[in-house]
This record gives structure tokens, sequence and C-alpha cells, in this order.
């Protein structure tokens, strides 16, 4: 398995050798920590739990204090599942330990990866945005509804219909998206560009799997 967080910078375009341009996300990145190994046995399933990002520890409730006494004070943790097989006929680490690192030389150009992130929030937002609705006509008679929703329910039922699509709360939805290509390593800045945008403001948290 690899697996690394980061939090999204900007986004570039990097040229290769051939003069071809390629829009790319630059994501900050750093080592990847273990904090728990979960076993079947003892937890019902496999999995690898990891920390970013370092928080002051007066900050962090007692029971994650407690939880972290053995490595640092994160700010966040992620568990990836665990598929030992796989991993195995990969040539992937199997066997982890806490307080184990994934270092950011573990990804190298050209790898395709599996990136997860929480997308910008726009607050609440009517049909046009939301949905992409075209809205009434703007001809004479119109007065305030040119980008109203119309009609939402229908004779005889006088009811509103589950999943009807009306304005309402937009973005901060996680989204994941597999088979990105890593363009560039950039060991020295600690960072990471992928071919793509990356959903998510500056500074979101980005989850990073091979």
């Amino acid at each position: 398995m690899k697996f690394i967080l980061g939090t999204k910078e900007k986004m570039t375009q990097i040229f290769d050798e051939e003069g071809n341009v390629f829009p790319v996300t630059a994501i900050n990145v750093a080592p990847a920590v273990v904090t728990q190994v979960k076993s079947k046995e003892k937890d019902g399933y496999q999995a690898v739990q990891f920390g970013f990002g370092i928080r002051k520890e007066k900050n962090l409730s007692k029971p994650v204090r407690g939880h972290l006494k053995a490595t640092a004070p994160f700010a966040h943790l992620k568990e990836v599942r665990l598929d030992k097989e796989k991993d195995a006929s990969k040539g992937w680490k199997t066997d982890w330990v806490v307080g184990e690192k994934i270092e950011l030389s573990a990804f190298v150009p050209g790898d395709k990866v599996e990136v997860s992130s929480i997308s910008k929030g726009r607050g609440f937002q009517g049909v046009v945005k939301r949905y992409g609705f075209k809205g009434g006509p703007r001809s004479h008679g119109q007065k305030h509804t040119e980008r109203a929703p119309g009609s939402i329910g229908t004779a005889g039922f006088q009811r509103v219909f589950k999943n009807m699509r009306m304005g309402g709360r937009m973005g901060t939805d996680r989204f994941t998206f597999k088979n990105l290509k890593i363009v560039k390593v950039d060991t020295e800045l600690n960072q990471i560009f992928i071919k793509g945008a990356v959903p998510g403001r500056k500074g979101t948290l980005v989850e990073i799997k091979g």
C-alpha cells in the first residue's frame, strides 16, 4: 500500500522535455505516520491509521491525546483499509508498525493514483447554479422570477415528491478520482504534482493512494 496525505496548494502547468504542457495541481505533502494498526481479530477488519499535520497538544481532547501518545499530536487522522493479498501481489509492504512512515519518495512520476478530497463549500444556492436550470424567459411580464425553479408539485397528490431538485446547500462533498497521473515529484519542496484538477480550496486535506 502506498498512501500519503497533503494539502492542496494551487493549480499550475508543467512542460515536459518535448514541450508538451500539462495542467497540474500542486499538493504539499508530508510523511504519513502510522498511528494505529487494526486487525480482523481485534477490530473486525484490517486497516492502517495515518496521522498528518501537527496540532498543539492542548487543543486535542484527552482521548485523542492518549491515543496519540506513542507518536505525535497530529491534526488529522485518516484510515485506509488493508488488502494484504493485493498489496503482496504488487510487492508492497503488508506488515505495519506504529511509528512507521511512508515518505514522498515512494511515489514517482507516471504513477496512477486515487485522490480523495472535499470540494469547496458554496453555501445556499438556487437551482440555476446548483443544477444548471435554464430559468424563466426574459420576456416582458417577468418580474423577479428569471431564476425561479418553476412548479415543484403536481395536481391531485398535493405534495412535493422526494429528490425534487430545489435550492439548498451546495458543495462540501467528498469526491474520489481514480487513475490520476503523477507528473512530477519534488522532494526538496515536498510537493507532488498531479495531472488535472483536484477538488477543494487552498489548504484542503487531500488523500493520495497508490
